[in-house]
């Protein structure tokens, strides 16, 4: 056999491997020992804050990175989702180095991940049933939009001049590059294919964060009204988040001080929020082989 036959059936036979171990590369995490200790902080009656610890194991838990898009019809908060996108990631990378799974939900944007490991592990998991409904949009109801802390209903968007968009389609075509999808992370937009994985994973405990606070975390099928609906325990990562509120509209404050209402409304009516930080480490010992 000469030199080009013989590299000819290798690289035949790579490829032929390589097909063979496709299913391989769709794995999933390995469960892991390890504890975070969440300071979970709700508000109740006259928004009298109270903060608790909440103790999750990492096997059972999933951190959802919603709609943080490469950019936006919104020109200030593309530049605040690039501004976060760094310190998300590093929050990302801890967690996932303790054992928590990964799933980036960039909606819109399934296309782009077509195909890769990440698209087909949420999409294997086979269909569970669920108590309720599981809806693939979640918008909040009269009650809740009559004490809604900012109006969002006018324009949201807090440019000098807002463009007017009449997509789809829209411009944003994948998550922001600043955040790694990587080893045994997870994409996906659906609703039903995260409740899908997560009941496969035997994952109870969902931390959301991403954009925007009074609107896709809120609103999505994997978002925070739906999941909690659905029977996980639910936390918010308030500080990597980001509304869409114009200062232009009620109530008149900064943008900063409009995310913080929407934050503080999640604390009282949906479930606790974190501080990042929280989902980067275990308590000490936690962590280590029960044998």
């Amino acid at each position: 056999m000469n030199r080009r036959s013989f590299l000819g059936v290798s690289l035949g036979a790579l490829a032929a491997a390589s097909q063979s171990q496709a299913p391989e590369e769709m794995a999933n995490r390995p469960k892991v020992p390890g504890t975070l200790s969440l300071r979970a902080r709700r508000r109740s009656g006259k928004n009298r804050v109270n903060e608790q610890t909440q103790r999750w194991e990492v096997a059972r838990t999933a951190i959802i990175l919603c709609d943080m898009w490469d950019t936006h019809t919104c020109g200030m908060s593309a530049q605040r989702v690039a501004a976060m996108a760094p310190r998300m990631n590093q929050v990302v990378s801890a967690a996932r180095s303790l054992g928590v799974m990964i799933i980036h939900a960039p909606s819109d944007t399934m296309k782009f991940y077509e195909g890769t490991p990440f698209r087909k592990r949420m999409q294997a998991a086979p269909k569970a049933d669920s108590a309720t409904t599981i809806l693939s949009r979640c918008p909040r109801d009269e009650a809740e939009s009559r004490d809604f802390p900012i109006d969002d209903t006018v324009s949201a968007c807090d440019d000098p001049v807002v463009r007017k968009f009449t997509g789809p389609p829209w411009p944003w075509t994948r998550q922001h590059p600043a955040i790694d999808i990587v080893g045994f992370d997870g994409v996906s937009e659906s609703g039903q294919e995260i409740y899908n994985f997560c009941k496969q994973e035997g994952i109870t405990n969902i931390a959301l964060m991403g954009v925007h606070t009074n609107i896709c975390i809120l609103n999505r099928g994997f978002g925070i009204r739906q999941m909690t609906q659905l029977g996980f325990q639910v936390v918010l990562a308030r500080d990597l988040t980001d509304a869409m509120y114009d200062p232009r509209q009620r109530p008149y404050v900064s943008h900063a001080r409009g995310t913080e209402l929407v934050v503080e409304h999640i604390e009282a009516r949906w479930c606790p929020s974190i501080l990042g930080e929280d989902l980067t480490r275990v308590i000490p010992g936690s962590d280590h082989a029960s044998n």
